[in-house]
């Protein structure tokens, strides 16, 4: 897939491929270019190619064919120490002998900066991260959070224009991990700094990016902010890779411009808008979020299409209702409601009709 590309281009990638072996590509033709001071996500499954391209553009690892560009400048020969990109990993990388303090000023050091302005930048980054009182620490004294805090403060000490974090949040538990988000996202959009995110979580993807780069078997899948990959998915892949998504599978039968009439496995018939669908009688995979569907036929909209369904698991979540229907022969139809005071529960076993609008339900490819 190729981005369109940008006259402000900070970090671009052209053309490039990966290979380990000389046959399999890793990473396929990838074309990406991003602007000063965004922030991009590179999301996927294990092995479709994303820590391959982060890896490519710090230099440790290198393009089998391909340009990679900072700023206009190729950085295909030049090592990773020369390139003055900061990272942040999943595991830290400190070094456990040194103080908090000393782990900073280290890289300051390889670049031959003097001890009176390597201790200037050092206590600027520690207050970006808000752990100025924790220079004198170690590594083993601090928190797993404290630890990933000064793991940024390391990439941000000698001032670099564009951070590269790899799965930096994996370690840490549930809510520790939603706070950092927050905050690397603040300490970005504070600082004006660009920043290559990788990780396969989808939430953390929607909650900190600018944009999305959805991978999968070495191609990006769609390129896009958070709303439009979870709004309008451009293909099969993508709306079940991102959320949580309803499919059904049939055939189409009419094809009406910005509409088409899906006829589904069990027979039944449905309105859609098509996406990745072109004629009549081509296989499809329809796919409606759980948020989109209605049963509350007082809220049912009078252009809503609508299906007969069974209700076969009812969970109470706190904020929203899950409940797992059978619809079309589809008995893991889900459908997510929140939760208040006038809001139905619905019963095990019983038979109800749901409906949506045809522009939520979009007609992807079978595939």
């Amino acid at each position: 897939m190729a981005d369109t590309g940008r006259s402000d281009a900070f970090v671009e990638f052209e053309r490039v491929q990966k290979s380990y072996d000389g046959e399999n590509l890793v990473v396929k033709d990838l074309n990406l270019s991003m602007p000063k001071g965004e922030f991009l996500t590179m999301l996927g499954p294990s092995g479709s190619g994303k820590t391959t391209c982060l890896m490519m553009l710090a230099g440790f690892e290198t393009a089998t064919h391909g340009d990679i560009r900072l700023d206009g400048t190729s950085i295909n020969n030049i090592p990773p120490h020369k390139r003055g990109i900061g990272m942040v990993f999943q595991n830290y990388a400190l070094f456990p002998h040194m103080t908090v303090a000393e782990n900073l000023s280290f890289p300051l050091e390889v670049r031959k900066m003097g001890k009176s302005e390597r201790e200037a930048k050092v206590n600027r980054a520690l207050e970006m991260v808000q752990m100025g009182a924790f220079g004198g620490r170690r590594p083993a004294q601090l928190s797993g959070g404290q630890q990933q805090r000064i793991a940024l403060a390391r990439a941000l000490v000698f001032e670099a224009e564009l951070v590269l974090m790899d799965e930096p949040l994996g370690a840490l538990d549930k809510q520790l991990r939603e706070h950092m988000q927050f905050e690397i996202k603040r300490i970005a959009d504070n600082l004006g700094i660009t920043v290559v995110y990788v990780t396969h979580d989808q939430t953390e993807a929607l909650t900190m990016s600018d944009r999305v780069a959805v991978f999968n078997d070495g191609v990006i899948q769609q390129l896009a902010p958070p709303d439009t990959l979870y709004e309008a998915p451009e293909n099969s892949f993508v709306a079940q890779f991102i959320g949580e998504n309803n499919t059904l599978e049939g055939v189409v039968t009419e094809m009406m411009g910005d509409a088409c009439v899906v006829r589904l496995d069990d027979g039944s018939e449905l309105d859609a808008t098509p996406i990745n669908v072109s004629k009549v009688g081509e296989r499809t995979r329809v796919s409606i979020r759980p948020e989109r569907v209605e049963f509350n036929k007082e809220r049912l909209s009078p252009d809503a299409h609508t299906l007969k369904a069974q209700v076969m698991e009812f969970i109470y979540m706190g904020d929203i209702f899950r409940t797992r229907l059978k619809v079309a022969g589809n008995d893991e139809f889900i459908i997510k409601t929140r939760n208040a005071p006038d809001q139905v529960r619905l019963e095990p076993g019983s038979e109800i009709e749901i409906g949506w609008l045809a522009r939520d339900c979009r007609a992807l490819d079978a595939s």
